[in-house]
This record gives structure tokens, C-alpha cells and sequence, in this order.
């Protein structure tokens, strides 16, 4: 196990408030550790470390348990990856945007009926996503529309069809007398992890955590299916309108709903590349009494290494205050500082305990969740 420890002091000064015999203090602090220990962790030595109570919870990865897992280990569940299927122009199965459409739908009815960690929902905006209810008739239609009546011409295709799977995911999915080489495929299925789709766009300084809209389902669509776009016109009109949205470039939330259906609409237009589905990250986390933690708070995209976890976890054995050991999944790969690093998991879980920002993303939007300050209606004094 390579090691990597942070200690980090947190609890500076104390507010010292006057209190009455009988009476609690009207303010607490926060559950804020004055101690936080991170440290990189293999999945095998994650296990014994959060059974035996040395370790609070396993950031980004899954323990191996050697048997059943304790009853003291628990796991929350986020947003995993999406599935993605992509069609090659070189196929000559390929030959119109109808046999294109035909072999996507061939993809996705066959990985779609395996018993696996994959939920089919052949539209790039999901339920992990805050503004997925203003999709949530459009991604009925694609998937209607995708996982439809297998008609003859898909019937054919289906047995002489050759995949790229790419991923042990994607690999699992797929049979084997399917699974083609790196040259000769018709069809390619692979895994594209959630977070690190929008991990370049974000931008973390001086406390500030954004742009909002990176963590909307219209955004996650515009990074995934941009590129696949063949149409110059098409593309256009998508590049025009994510600007507008981006910038604010529309009179109130009834525009920028349509805007976004529409921005939505036009790139899953074309079954060039399609969204076949995601999957859940499951993390584990030790709530035993009293070596273990509660108040768990996450992220519905990041999980664990969010400000969220680290400003609301709270340790069992302590009021609170105390010290929080976490385990994280991957040796740190970034640059330490401010300005051009904390970039890998790692060293955006040490950002997020050592700034304290006045306010923090909310766990399942764009919106934004005060950590430090409050939205406080001022009265005058009659």
C-alpha cells in the first residue's frame, strides 16, 4: 500500500458565547474534524480498515471483502458512467442514417438484456441529473423509440454484427463470439466515467466551485454526443445555443427549459453515438457505534469527494470535532496548488477540507447550498 497522509488542523480558535445554568448554547459549531487524515488505499487493504474501524469511509472505490460484508460497512449510492454506443462510419453495415439507427438499436436490446450493473436509459440526461424532470417525457420517447419492436432488418443484423468492447463493463456485456478487434468492428461499447466527463470544464479558486451548469444533463450531453455531430447546420445551431446558455442568453426559466429540450433533442437526433445507459458508484463507509461515522451527506455526481461529505459527516464517538481517517482509490496525479492543480480525485478531496467556502453545489443540482452564511430576511426594529 503506497501511502499518502494529510493532517489537516482545522479548529483554530473557539467562539466563546455566554451561556445560563440549564440551557444548551442557541449556536454549535459545525461537525467540521479538527483532524482529517487522507491517505491512498488499495481496494483489498480498504476492506480490513473499515471493518476493523481504522478507516471512516473509501472514497471513489469498491473494498474487496474477503466474505459477506459487515453489517457495520454501509454504502451510498451516486452517478456512476455512462454507456456509450457508437457506430463506425467504415461498417459496411453502415450504409444509411436507417441502418445506422438500426444497429444501435441492435447494440443496445443486447447489452440492455443482460443482468448487470448497466440500467438501460438510452438518453444522456438521467435521473442523477436536477433538471432531468424537464426530460423526463424526451427520454421516455427515446427509449420507446430505441428499444421498440425488433424488426427484421435488426433480426438480420444481430448475427453477423462484430462490437468493439472496450472496459471490463463493456467486455461483460457483450457475447463473446461478438467481440471484434481494434479495426474490424461495426459497432463499439464502452464506459465513460461521469465525473471526469466534466472534470476539465470545472474550475475551483479562491473557494469558488462552478461554472453551475457543468453539473446539468444538458451539459453532460453536449460533452458527450458534440462530436458525433455530422450536419454543419446542426452543429451550429447546438454551438449557438449552448452559448446562450452558458452566458444566461434567455428571458426566464420557460426559455431556458425549452432551450435546453432543444439543445437535448438535436444531439440525440442522430444514432452515429448514443447513450445506452449508466451505471451506479457504490461507496462504503463505517457506521458502527462508536468507531464509525453518521449525518453522511454526498454528492448525487461525485459521491464522497464532494464539499458536501467533508462539511456535514459527523464522527460517532465526538459531539463533534475529532479525528476522520478516508481512504481514497488512486495515488495523487495532479499538481499541488491552487491555481493549475488539485485535479485527480485525491487533490480535489484535500481542496475541499482545506478551503471553506461560504457556500457549497447543492448535492443533486446546479443550485448552490450555503455553507458558512445564511439567507437571512433583515426586519427593522419597531
Amino acid at each position: 500500500m503506497t501511502r499518502c497522509s494529510l493532517l489537516i488542523a482545522a479548529m483554530t480558535s473557539i467562539a466563546i458565547t455566554v451561556a445560563r445554568s440549564g440551557h444548551e448554547l442557541p449556536v454549535y459549531p459545525s461537525y467540521y474534524p479538527h483532524e482529517i487524515e487522507i491517505a491512498t488505499v488499495a481496494s483489498e487493504r480498504a476492506a480490513d480498515l473499515l471493518r476493523d474501524g481504522k478507516m471512516h469511509a473509501y472514497v471513489g472505490g469498491t473494498p474487496r471483502f474477503a466474505g459477506a460484508m459487515p453489517e457495520t460497512i454501509t454504502a451510498v449510492e451516486s452517478f456512476g458512467s455512462f454507456v456509450i454506443v457508437r457506430v463506425n462510419p467504415a461498417s459496411p453495415l453502415a450504409k444509411d442514417e436507417a441502418s445506422i439507427c438500426a444497429l444501435t438499436r441492435a447494440a443496445i436490446r443486447e447489452i440492455g438484456g443482460k443482468a448487470s450493473e448497466l440500467i438501460t436509459h438510452p438518453y444522456p440526461v438521467t435521473p442523477f441529473h436536477g433538471d432531468f424532470l424537464n426530460h423526463v417525457d424526451l427520454a421516455a420517447a427515446a427509449k420507446a423509440r430505441l428499444l421498440g419492436s425488433l424488426t427484421e432488418a435488426t433480426g438480420a443484423i444481430v448475427g453477423e454484427l462484430k462490437v468493439r468492447a472496450v472496459g471490463a463493463l463493456a467486455r461483460s456485456l457483450v457475447r463473446a463470439e461478438w467481440q471484434a478487434g481494434d479495426s474490424d468492428w461495426d459497432v463499439a461499447i464502452h464506459e465513460v466515467n461521469a465525473a471526469d466527463l466534466v472534470a476539465s470544464a470545472r474550475e475551483a479558486l479562491n473557494g469558488w466551485l462552478g461554472p453551475r451548469w457543468v453539473r446539468t444533463g444538458w451539459f453532460a450531453a453536449y460533452r458527450l454526443l458534440g462530436d458525433a455531430i455530422v450536419d454543419p447546420e446542426r452543429l451550429r445551431r447546438i454551438e449557438s445555443d449552448v452559448e446562450r446558455l452558458r452566458t444566461g442568453d434567455y428571458n426566464g426559466a420557460v426559455e431556458r427549459i425549452n432551450l435546453e429540450r432543444g439543445l437535448v433533442g438535436m444531439l440525440v437526433g442522430s444514432c452515429h453515438k448514443t447513450v445506452a445507459g449508466y451505471t451506479v458508484k457504490r461507496e462504503y463507509f463505517n457506521s458502527e457505534f462508536s468507531a464509525g461515522i453518521e449525518n453522511i451527506a454526498y454528492d448525487a455526481h461525485d459521491g464522497f469527494n464532494s464539499p458536501m461529505f467533508i462539511r456535514t459527516v459527523k464522527l460517532k464517538d465526538f459531539p463533534w470535532n475529532g479525528w476522520l481517517a478516508l481512504g481514497v482509490d488512486g495515488r495523487p496525479q495532479a499538481a499541488w496548488n491552487p491555481i493549475a492543480g488539485f485535479t485527480d480525485p485525491f487533490g480535489r478531496l484535500t481542496w475541499f477540507a482545506l478551503g471553506d467556502p461560504a457556500a457549497v453545489p447543492s448535492p443533486y443540482d446546479e443550485n448552490w447550498v450555503f455553507n458558512r452564511i445564511a439567507d437571512v430576511e433583515s426586519k427593522p426594529r419597531r
